[in-house]
């Protein structure tokens, strides 16, 4: 089956970005037909000074190799590259009731964090679609809270097939595992908006004061512990093999463990399962010609697929 994601250039990788989608995008490259792209022309709706979004789009596309994006089982490009999507994303527009992009979540809660209600924001969803649609994509991994955007992609097309005929593939959403949802060190979900990640690529001094502004209660050494509801615990799960999980649960509940313990333990558990990640990335930074060859690889591989669909939309609709 033919896999598309978009991944936002926005900067310093986090160990939430790394189970809750990248781990996964790895083991679906093994098996299916997987494009990747960096999704700069989302970006722009955020970013609004060139130099930044040219640092970040290279940080990006370096940062996803290193952690496992194979070129080799993947196509990977850079949204910028394919002009074909943003002309899909004007001819679905005519098709695409305002109601629905008015009752788009994401549009409403970037409003309510303070962005200014700017056309592109409000037509976000639209150009999402056709990043979907134009590759006749079969699945689309995302997020619980992001099923919305798979859905309305899939209402554009039933829209533009009820209109022109049965045209667009509809996609299905690939719904990221449970521990897509992983705790930052204040207990809420992991982001850089709440300031509460763990880097990826950070030194080891700062993953270790990072580590140590987990959250805790006030439990002693000897007093016992629930690990399912310990958010250390939680991200000492992801790292832990079964037999040391089983060994750590039994720990905590019995007693005889102590926080600053396991916070020593995890930190050491992160650096080591990122380490050849960031040596990969070290590397990378000076092999600015291979990058540029992946991408230019990738951008001819995704117009193949992305110009027979357009060819295909262009006739049903009358352009020549």
């Amino acid at each position: 089956m033919r896999v598309l994601s978009g991944i936002q250039p926005s900067g310093n990788l986090h160990i939430g970005n790394y189970f809750g989608a990248i781990q996964q995008y790895l083991a679906l490259q093994q098996e299916h037909e997987c494009f990747f792209f960096v999704a700069n022309y989302h970006a722009l709706t955020t970013i609004k000074n060139a130099d930044e979004l040219h640092l970040l789009t290279a940080d990006c596309v370096r940062d996803y190799l290193a952690l496992g994006l194979d070129p080799e089982r993947a196509t990977i490009f850079l949204q910028s590259d394919l002009p074909e999507v943003t002309e899909l994303a004007w001819i679905l527009s005519t098709v695409t009731p305002m109601g629905l992009l008015q009752r788009c979540h994401a549009y409403k809660e970037k409003l309510a964090e303070g962005l200014p209600a700017e056309h592109g924001l409000f037509a976000y969803p639209v150009l999402m679609a056709a990043d979907i649609l134009i590759f006749d994509s079969d699945l689309v991994p995302v997020g619980q809270d992001q099923k919305q955007h798979v859905e309305v992609a899939r209402d554009i097309a039933q829209r533009f097939n009820s209109t022109f005929g049965d045209v667009l593939r509809l996609p299905e959403p690939h719904i990221l595992s449970e521990t897509a949802v992983v705790p930052g060190t204040d207990g809420r979900k992991m982001s850089k908006s709440y300031g509460n990640t763990v880097g990826i690529f950070d030194d080891d001094d700062a993953v270790r004061a990072a580590v140590m502004r987990i959250k805790t209660d006030s439990k002693g050494i000897d007093e016992p512990k629930d690990p399912d509801a310990c958010n250390l615990f939680a991200l000492f799960r992801l790292f832990a093999d079964a037999p040391e999980r089983t060994e750590m649960g039994e720990r905590y509940r019995k007693g005889g463990i102590g926080y600053k313990e396991m916070k020593d333990h995890l930190i050491d558990l992160i650096i080591s399962y990122f380490a050849d990640a960031k040596t990969r990335q070290q590397e990378l930074q000076t092999q600015a010609a291979h990058i540029r060859k992946v991408l230019d690889d990738g951008i001819i591989r995704a117009r193949q697929v992305a110009r027979k669909t357009l060819d295909r939309i262009r006739s049903a609709v009358g352009l020549p």
